[in-house]
């Protein structure tokens, strides 16, 4: 800051700078407010169907988000150049007052082209003067002009850093003033200078000091995006492979924070996460810098693949998708290259077993040898990517040196076939025998392969419930939904032996109930009016679904799953019949329809039974206890799924007189969720519901009696109560069972099938 400049400072266009920005800041919340209220909750109760169900809808839900992000944006901005006019303007009261003291202690004080010169006044005014004197004046006004220049410099610095987050659109970091901003910088650049230094002479007090800013200020996106930039791509890599050298692990930071590697890790990878969302140049040339130098080896450690450090990196936080999809395609890549009929990956990958290792994941699952299961992770949290990811084609059929040869025909010859990524990692890859910390076998490789497909399939991070962004599913996503479906068909044994897996396919299949209801649904015409889906639909054949559910049916996770996801889409189609009576069949009352629903619950219900049953007979009656316990666990979990309701998965399609979010209250849906959930204890009804899955006559009897409350509700709801719908529902059910017996003769395997459905058991 010139000296001159600060002396004759005029404000005003400054103030009227941040005047605007206020300005925009109340209209940009206006419009937030209404983007919100209007445009969004109108397009998200609009009777979208087709390529609308998936495009417009999502472009309208991003639009929205957009002006809360410009809301955003603008007010720090607006906070930035507020506190920064305050602060200049602060400064120049404290040089024209260390002027004025100056000149009435008979200093002067004159501008000298950018700088400034300090001398005793001219005559004899000065000549008592003494020379400590000027240079105390002149060190105060250096000193202002210091803090003037840190204020101005730092205010631009940061608000161009600001502007640079989104590459396109608006960022959504919120900063109150400019210290604020600029301190994010500063303590990245500090913490970044740390990673730097050689890890093995990290003390215990810098460890504790860079773990606990990462912890502190991983959300800030300045932070993020300032202390990756530092850092740079390939020092991110050297910094966690020489950290984890089992040869010099023991001496970083002492030897005393090996228990907090865990969180040192968790922490780096969410700020890593962050950063990559910045649009930044800078961080542009990052991403781009990481997806070379992942693909090449760190360090000396015996060629270890700058993929297996990174993948280790992305456990944590929301990557960017583009980012993930690039990393991906370069990591498949090179897992192509070193394919013998999907075995023996750790060849690929550099790891031999036995000696000196570095242990790159400290979470206790698994030692990260395996770069795809940190991969996996990542994208069980960034679901867009995830459905790009396993969507895209693993080889061509016709690539020069494909192993995988299959027959597609059933004239018993095989031949070379196209895969996808989804089909090479579930079905083909031998994954790499891992162990956990207490030294058994690791599951976290496949286990986090399903979550990613939960992600993928359902548009939500794995674990997490539907809302009105995502419970639209795209054609993408039910494309790979079907794709699953027909991947355990074909082969049960890919999650009967991975039993694990299951809940994650049990809580997609949650989601997907209109798509295995119209699987069993005798005919096409209606069907869609029958079996409200918002978004697009996977086309299931019925001997798939038959077998898939049956599969499911055979784990108590998967089973929990499917039966809470079942009845609550159940009671919310009976209830949206109810309201909407001509939604089907005009002048029918919506009989019809709710008939044909029962009879698909009694279907899957059917089917899902005799797994159980089937279960509990090969592995004994006290196998059956696993199911209830699986069942109490999921009673949170299917409380919340039923929190989602008709507003969700069934008014986005159901156009004029559709039952919306806030009547919620009034459904069955919780209340039958719960009668099944309870356990041991006896709930309002005062039943205990599905926990016999030994006996087939028992399933029926809990499945006819909830049909029948949740009929009744449903009338109560709509004010539309049918008493003689409530009489003969069940029926619709028993239909339903006697169908299943019959799918599950036709399309299960022989050993399957003895005693399976047999009350006598």
């Amino acid at each position: 800051m010139d000296f001159d400049t600060l002396l004759h400072a005029n404000f005003s266009k400054l103030d009227a700078a941040v005047t605007d920005w206020s300005t925009l800041v109340k209209n940009l919340k206006s419009l937030d407010t209404a983007a919100n209220e209007g445009l969004k909750a109108t397009a998200y109760g609009a009777d979208w169907r087709g390529v609308n169900s998936d495009v417009s809808r999502k472009f309208i839900g991003k639009t929205v988000g957009e002006f809360a992000d410009a809301h955003t944006q603008a007010e720090s901005i607006r906070n930035i150049l507020k506190d920064t006019a305050g602060e200049l303007r602060g400064f120049k009261g404290e040089l024209d007052e260390a002027i004025s003291t100056a000149q009435a202690r008979n200093i002067s004080v004159r501008p000298d082209g950018s700088g400034f010169v300090v001398r005793a006044a001219d005559g004899d005014a000065g000549k008592d003067v003494k020379q400590g004197d000027v240079d105390g004046v002149r060190d105060r006004i250096q000193g202002i002009l210091a803090k003037a220049t840190e204020s101005d410099s730092t205010a631009s610095r940061v608000l161009r850093a600001l502007v640079a987050q989104a590459d396109k659109g608006f960022g959504d970091a919120s900063y109150q003033d400019r210290d604020q901003a600029a301190n994010a910088v500063k303590k990245a650049e500090e913490l970044a200078a740390l990673a730097k230094k050689d890890p093995g002479k990290l003390t215990a007090e810098e460890f504790d000091r860079l773990n606990a800013g990462l912890a502190a200020h991983h959300g800030d996106d300045l932070f993020a995006s300032t202390f990756a930039q530092q850092l740079g791509a390939q020092g991110t890599l050297d910094f966690w492979a020489k950290l984890n050298d089992p040869n010099a692990r023991d001496h970083a930071a002492d030897g005393k924070r090996l228990d907090q590697y865990a969180e040192l890790q968790k922490n780096l990878s969410l700020t890593l996460a962050n950063a990559t969302q910045s649009g930044s140049p800078e961080m542009s040339v990052w991403k781009s810098d990481m997806l070379q130098a992942a693909d090449k080896p760190v360090g000396a450690l015996n060629g270890l693949s700058g993929y297996v450090v990174m993948s280790n990196l992305m456990r944590w936080g929301d990557y960017d998708d583009d980012f993930l999809n690039s990393y991906g395609t370069g990591m498949m890549a090179r897992e192509q290259e070193g394919i013998r009929n999907g075995q023996r990956p750790e060849q690929i990958w550099g790891y031999h077993g036995g000696g000196l290792w570095p242990h790159l994941n400290s979470t206790g699952t698994d030692f990260g040898f395996d770069p795809m299961t940190g991969y996996m992770k990542a994208l069980s949290n960034s679901p867009d990517a995830a459905t790009a990811f396993f969507n895209a084609e693993f080889i061509d059929k016709d690539a020069e040196g494909n192993p995988f040869k299959r027959d597609t025909d059933d004239d018993g010859k095989k031949g070379h076939v196209d895969l996808s990524n989804f089909q090479y990692l579930f079905e083909e890859r031998d994954w790499m025998r891992e162990e956990d910390s207490e030294g058994e076998q690791s599951i976290s490789g496949k286990n986090y392969l399903a979550a990613a497909l939960e992600a993928a399939t359902t548009g939500h991070p794995a674990g997490e419930l539907p809302t009105s962004e995502t419970v639209a599913h795209s054609p993408e996503q039910a494309s790979l939904y079907k794709n699953v479906v027909e991947s355990v068909s074909d082969n049960p044994d890919r999650l009967l032996k991975n039993g694990y897996m299951s809940d994650s396919f049990g809580q997609m299949t949650a989601e997907y109930m209109p798509d295995i209801n119209r699987a069993f649904s005798a005919g096409e015409k209606g069907e869609a009016d029958v079996f409200i889906a918002p978004g697009a639909t996977a086309d299931i054949d019925q001997g798939d679904a038959t077998r898939f559910l049956y599969t499911l049916g055979r784990n108590p996770e998967g089973y929990a799953a499917v039966t809470l996801g079942q009845h609550n889409y159940t009671s919310n189609l009976l209830e949206y019949h109810a309201a909407n009576p001509d939604a089907f069949i005009k002048d029918d009352k919506g009989v019809t329809a709710s008939m044909r629903a029962a009879e698909a619950m009694g279907e899957v219900q059917g089917i899902l039974g005799g797994g159980r049953a089937y279960e509990a007979e090969v592995q004994g009656a006290a196998h059956d206890a696993k199911y209830n316990g699986a069942l109490d666990a999921a009673g949170t979990w299917g409380g919340a799924l039923a929190g989602t309701g008709i507003g969700l998965l069934v008014a986005p399609t159901a156009g004029p007189g559709a039952i919306v979010a806030g009547e919620l209250a009034g459904t069955f849906a919780e209340a039958a969720i719960g009668s099944i959930t309870d356990g041991m204890k006896k709930d309002s009804t005062d039943d205990v519901l599905y926990r016999n899955g030994t006996k087939w006559d028992s399933t029926h009897d809990d499945t006819y009696r909830l049909l029948e409350r949740e009929a009744a509700a449903a009338g109560e709801a709509a004010k539309a109560p049918n008493p003689a719908l409530e009489r003969t529902i069940a029926s619709a059910a028993e239909r339903g069972f006697d169908h299943a017996t019959t799918n599950v003769k036709n399309h299960i395997d022989g050993e399957a099938i003895p005693r399976t459905l047999d009350s006598e058991k």
